[in-house]
């Protein structure tokens, strides 16, 4: 995964929008989903902050996870991601979907995603530990859906369609949440730049005909 990126194409016309919307989901999955190993962590510090057009709105929110990414050292970032989203028993965050939409994990809505997730020939690799409503799962379902080879699966319609239904829904809570913890400082800025992605990618599915 490329994390030397920037803003560049999302909201825009350019030929290179749904690469730039697919890798965000992949940084967002892959930040989500564990600490940055050092060559990803390095990328991300490397990465360009500028957007091609001054005041884009994703360049503020680009720019704070960049600066969080260079103002922590791997350990820092290895100890709050552990902090926030490890340990035994409860986390301080969630990162599953089911907790935000009634409150305990494994419900209904898991039991729907799974549905959603076959009808569009998808399935949890049975390595995977976690359930399929974690962020990161869900992000590259997305990444999936705008950048997989299947034409019959991965196109608009049924990428607004998952976006809106499993995503949309919870995204901005677990956001707020991560963003008010007082010992989130890189994941505060990373729930900053998926709160605003997230909002780009609303406005732009409530464009489609």
């Amino acid at each position: 995964m490329n994390a030397s990126i920037s803003p560049a194409g999302i909201g825009s016309a350019s030929l290179d929008e749904e690469v730039a919307r697919a890798e965000l989901y992949g940084v967002l999955a892959r930040l989500f989903y564990a600490p940055p190993d050092p060559a990803f962590a390095a990328g991300l510090r490397a990465a360009t902050t500028e957007a091609p057009t001054a005041g884009a709105f994703l360049e503020g929110p680009w720019r704070g996870l960049v600066d969080a990414a260079r103002g922590a050292d791997d350990q820092a970032l290895r100890d709050e991601y552990e902090t926030l989203f490890g340990g035994l028993g409860k986390p301080e965050v969630y990162l599953y979907g089911s907790h935000y939409l009634s409150g305990f994990l494994n419900e209904k809505s898991l039991v729907r995603l799974r549905d959603d997730l076959a009808a569009l020939g998808l399935a949890r690799d049975p390595a995977m530990p976690e359930t399929e409503d974690h962020v990161a799962y869900l992000c590259e379902v997305m990444r999936y859906l705008i950048a997989g080879d299947d034409a019959a699966q991965c196109h608009l319609a049924n990428q607004r369609q998952f976006f809106g239904t499993h995503l949309l829904p919870w995204i901005p809570a677990m956001c707020d949440a991560l963003i008010a913890h007082p010992r989130a400082r890189f994941y505060a800025a990373l729930a900053e730049f998926a709160r605003a992605f997230t909002s780009v990618e609303a406005q732009g599915f409530d464009m489609l005909p």
